[in-house]
């Protein structure tokens, strides 16, 4: 009997068990913000240093 509920979600049997994560996006994401930033940060401060010694 097929189920019509809109909200019903089947398993994906490519996933395997409890493959869907349960963390926070928020927190991956501002990980992410911050470890480009630091990067970027970086690069332009050795960019300074390299000008001003040439």
């Amino acid at each position: 009997m097929a189920n019509h509920n809109e909200n019903f979600v089947t398993h994906n049997p490519f996933e395997g068990e409890n493959a869907s994560c349960k963390r926070n996006d928020a927190i991956d994401a501002g990980i992410g913000f911050v470890v480009s930033f630091l990067f970027f940060t970086l690069m332009f401060i050795i960019a300074i240093i390299f000008d001003a010694v040439a």
